[in-house]
């Protein structure tokens, strides 16, 4: 399966733009699955409880990893 990947927005409560780019990607005829993913309020929410919950998880010993990543070892 093939998948292509755009955003759009829907131009009437029936049709959906396709980008001329995606289109020609789709042979005449084929069978196509559409997924709808709609943006919402919520989304931010949860980002953010995401973050704080990986910033909750953060240890000073985690640091370790940052001085490797930066060269700023105490060797």
């Amino acid at each position: 399966m093939k998948a292509l990947e755009f955003e759009s927005r829907i131009r009437d409560t029936t049709r959906i733009a396709v980008p001329n780019e995606v289109a020609q990607e789709i042979p005449a005829g084929a069978s196509v699955r559409v997924i709808a993913l709609l943006e919402s309020d919520e989304d931010e929410v949860w980002r953010q409880a995401g973050i704080e919950a990986f910033a909750a998880a953060y240890a000073d010993e985690d640091s370790v990893y940052e001085e490797l990543l930066n060269g700023s070892s105490s060797r």
